[in-house]
């Protein structure tokens, strides 16, 4: 059995049968037996479906926020808003995927013509993540649905009963029981449904497992999408606005407790106005209410896993140890549950963990730097290339800089944010592959090529 514990309390709140590797080879078998029937549904059933389930998903929020809230440790408004951000989503694949899936006719002359079709890849398997488990498996399996394939999904082990809720909406949509299959378990069930035959594997998780994953997929030939971590750097250069950026990127490194791969994790700041910034970010962090999840005011939550709270406390120790200023924070808090307080640290440099490492939870660094120069080259100091943003007065500025930056995702002026019309992607150790907009629609599918010659 899997027991699921409340991070904020450490409370046993559920006990959840954990699949065999016995049950996950017939759930694939019975998936890729049921693929045929599915994609050869008209898409604007899939539709339907899927349209029933963001109803349900509306309808039923305040149900779904308060699970997510008491097995993630989430703050409940931002439990809601997750929920509520992913119904967009939905609607964004719903009213692309047609014309995304249509045949697209490249060449028709001399009695030929070249045709470029989109099939489904056919079973995917989706190991999906427990800090935005409706926005991660949303971005997978709704889309691999709606383009006819079956998925074997399996939640993460910190939000299970979130996934429970997943698939008992999607069965009630009309999703049948054999082309969405969840598989409860840890690490072992994950390893399980690797061996069984797919046609692609969808992973969101840490650098380490998605290695792992690679090795394991890698000599089989099959389609392999890894979203993995970040250390994501913004510069505030000295013309930006000093109070918007401190309280824009206060936000970004301490929304889901930090608990974001495209939190925000290192900021460098332009020497002119480094100290106005640093006081306005510290007091901008003051105000986060720490403390009890379900409370409409608390904004930082509990850390979902316990051992993060090994990794935060060792970055803060190794920082200090180095000659970083705390300026605030830096401990657990005292008490049943996993609590970290909001920590940010100045007088830091690349020497520092806390610069390098993915954090994974509330605690940030903020580098004084002499300008553009020595900003980017720092930025590229990392090997991960998730998202990276410049806060400035100048677009040119921004984007020339941003620019060279290696990063899938790049912000001016802004930070943290995801949109359904844009792909989601990273460089080097953030991952291979991508998620949304209509690319993300196509990822799920794979393309044949038609030569057709008229008769005679």
């Amino acid at each position: 059995m899997l027991k699921i514990h409340n991070p904020a309390t450490g409370a046993l709140i559920a006990e959840v049968p954990e699949a065999t590797p016995e049950s996950v080879a017939t759930s694939a078998a019975a998936a890729r037996a049921a693929q045929p029937a599915w994609a050869a549904t008209p898409l604007a059933h899939r539709v339907e479906v899927m349209q029933r389930f963001r109803a349900a998903l509306e309808a039923q929020v305040d149900t779904l926020a308060a699970t997510l809230t008491a097995e993630v440790g989430k703050p409940i408004r931002q439990s809601r808003n997750e929920i509520n951000g992913l119904l967009a989503r939905i609607d964004f694949f719903n009213a692309q995927v047609e014309a995304t899936l249509a045949p697209q006719q490249v060449f028709d002359e001399g009695g030929t013509r070249e045709v470029i079709g989109l099939d489904p890849l056919g079973v995917v398997a989706n190991i999906s993540a427990w800090n935005y488990p409706y926005f991660v498996g949303g971005n997978v399996f709704v889309p691999a649905l709606l383009t006819g394939n079956v998925v074997l999904y399996k939640p993460s082990e910190f939000s299970t009963l979130t996934g429970l809720h997943i698939d008992r909406l999607l069965h009630e949509a009309g999703v049948p029981k054999d082309v969405f299959v969840t598989l409860v378990g840890r690490g072992e069930v994950g390893a399980a449904l690797l061996a069984q035959n797919v046609d692609g594997v969808f992973f969101t998780g840490s650098h380490a497992t998605g290695a792992r994953i690679a090795a394991a997929v890698g000599p089989r030939f099959i389609k392999l999408q890894l979203e993995l971590g970040g250390k994501d750097p913004t510069y505030v250069a000295e013309d930006a606005d000093v109070k918007n950026a401190a309280e824009s990127l206060a936000d970004g490194a301490m929304y889901n407790t930090g608990q974001s791969c495209c939190s925000v994790e290192r900021i460098y700041v332009h020497e002119r106005i480094h100290d106005a910034f640093v006081a306005a970010f510290v007091e901008t962090v003051q105000g986060f209410r720490i403390g009890d999840p379900t409370r409409e005011d608390s904004y930082i939550g509990a850390i979902t896993r316990a051992p993060q709270l090994d990794t935060l406390e060792a970055q803060v120790t190794d920082a200090v140890a180095r000659g970083a200023t705390l300026r605030i924070g830096g401990a657990r808090v005292k008490g049943a549950g996993n609590w970290f307080e909001p920590t940010v640290f100045t007088e830091v440099d690349h020497s520092m963990a806390l610069m390098k490492e993915e954090s994974f939870g509330p605690i940030i660094g903020i580098q004084k730097v002499s300008g553009d120069a020595e900003a980017l080259a720092l930025m590229n100091d990392t090997r991960y290339g998730l998202t990276a943003g410049v806060f400035t007065r100048d677009e040119a500025r921004a984007k020339a800089i941003l620019s060279k930056v290696n990063a899938g995702t790049v912000y001016w002026n802004c930070c943290d944010r995801v949109s359904p019309r844009l792909p989601w992607s990273g460089h080097g150790d953030s991952g291979v592959g991508l998620t949304l907009s209509t690319y993300g629609i196509q990822t799920f599918a794979r393309p044949r090529a038609w030569h057709l010659r008229q008769p005679g």
